[in-house]
């Protein structure tokens, strides 16, 4: 859809208004209800930024879906297992949240009533003497209210993804990572013209995830790219998250460069799934912190440190997920290194070493910089040799 922005008007306008009331994010105001003027943009930047979305102020699909879902309330309704199409809402993410406390998996709070939340709420319903029906109707939200915490010593999500992870082993052999260039087909991300060269985000992205591509391949890892170079289709995250739990990732990476109208804006950041309210994917959350320390490490780039979002690529993953935003292409400095080959083929071992200790027990990592990515396809080619 075109996103919806200041000075457009009409029904659209007009709905947008009315959740933002219902929200208690907008005065209901007679004489401007189909006009998005300059407190609509206001009341939605605060929406995307309570939301864990891209704050732009414009409404567009993502942000339309997340302002759709808000309008429920846990409790207004019925929750249940419907197929072939979910209930999604606040509701759910706000039931799933609650069952993640109490120590039942329903894996990422990502406001889908699915399978596994009803499995996880039918479980609660059997310890408490409920019919376990996995639908959260009135008996169900009063057992919810009367009960407390009942995990002590860490985070349930943390413990149970540590385990996946410390059950895998540390060898990269087999594992498989889907890597995700950001942008592409007629969508070229960021764009800086520079001299009879046109740099665009969606080609360097590119770039990158082949240059990752091939030293995790010689590292023994089954990668899977979500696109490939321009000019082809332009995919909406719904689609590639669908396509990485298809191609069945252990991890996945999407790889961005930033923007910015201030030419001095610099750095690198790194994004996981995470709400506002706590609840995030920690094994994603442990990635895009090794991504960013190694890459800050190693190429020298600003540290512009890690962040939790609800984008639907990191919420709708069955993986731990990650978006790095490698740098800013309409910085001077960012853009000299990201032109230079030899910068990103640094930026990829970077990440390479990050994924290799993202599978180390936490207790036995190894320091920032440490790890010598040639070291790791010499035992890769020398296995294969023997």
């Amino acid at each position: 859809m075109r996103p919806i922005r200041r000075g457009d008007r009409g029904p659209a306008v007009r709905e947008i208004r009315g959740l933002l009331v219902g929200l208690d994010l907008l005065d209901g105001r007679p004489g401007a209800v189909d006009e998005f003027d300059e407190a609509t943009e206001r009341a939605v930047r605060v929406f995307q930024q309570n939301r864990g979305l891209s704050v732009d102020g414009r409404v567009g699909a993502e942000t339309w879906r997340a302002l759709e879902a808000a309008r429920w309330r846990l409790g207004a309704r019925t929750l249940y297992h419907a197929v072939p199409d979910p209930l999604r809402g606040e509701d759910v993410r706000a039931l799933q949240e609650r069952l993640l406390e109490m120590g039942y998996d329903v894996g990422y709070a990502d406001s889908i009533y699915g399978r596994r939340t009803a499995r996880a709420l039918a479980q609660f319903q059997r310890e408490v003497g409920l019919a376990p029906d996995g639908a959260c109707g009135p008996q169900t939200m009063n057992a919810l209210r009367r009960l407390g915490r009942k995990v002590v010593g860490g985070r349930p999500q943390w413990l149970r993804e540590a385990d996946a992870f410390r059950q895998s082993g540390p060898d990269l052999v087999g594992k498989v990572i889907v890597i995700d260039p950001g942008h592409g087909g007629a969508d070229p991300g960021v764009v800086v013209p520079e001299g009879p060269l046109r740099w665009t985000e969606a080609d360097l992205a590119y770039d990158l995830a082949s240059r990752l591509e091939g030293r995790l391949a010689a590292a023994g890892m089954r990668v899977h790219l979500t696109r490939g170079p321009a000019p082809h289709e332009t995919l909406p995250d719904l689609v590639r998250a669908d396509l990485a739990n298809e191609l069945g990732g252990d991890l996945l990476i999407s790889l961005h460069l930033d923007g910015h109208p201030n030419p001095e804006a610099d750095g690198v950041a790194a994004f996981h799934y995470g709400t506002g309210s706590g609840v995030t994917s920690t094994a994603g959350e442990r990635l895009a912190g090794l991504v960013l320390r190694e890459i800050v490490a190693r190429t020298g780039l600003r540290d512009c440190h890690t962040h939790a979002k609800t984008w639907e690529l990191l919420r709708l993953t069955r993986m731990p997920a990650v978006r790095v935003d490698v740098g800013y292409l309409t910085s001077p400095l960012d853009r000299a290194r990201l032109i230079d080959s030899r910068f990103r083929d640094r930026t990829v071992d970077a990440i390479v070493a990050a994924v290799q200790r993202m599978y180390f027990p936490v207790e036995r990592d190894v320091p920032t910089g440490s790890i010598d990515v040639r070291e790791l396809r010499s035992a890769i080619a020398a296995g294969a040799i023997g």
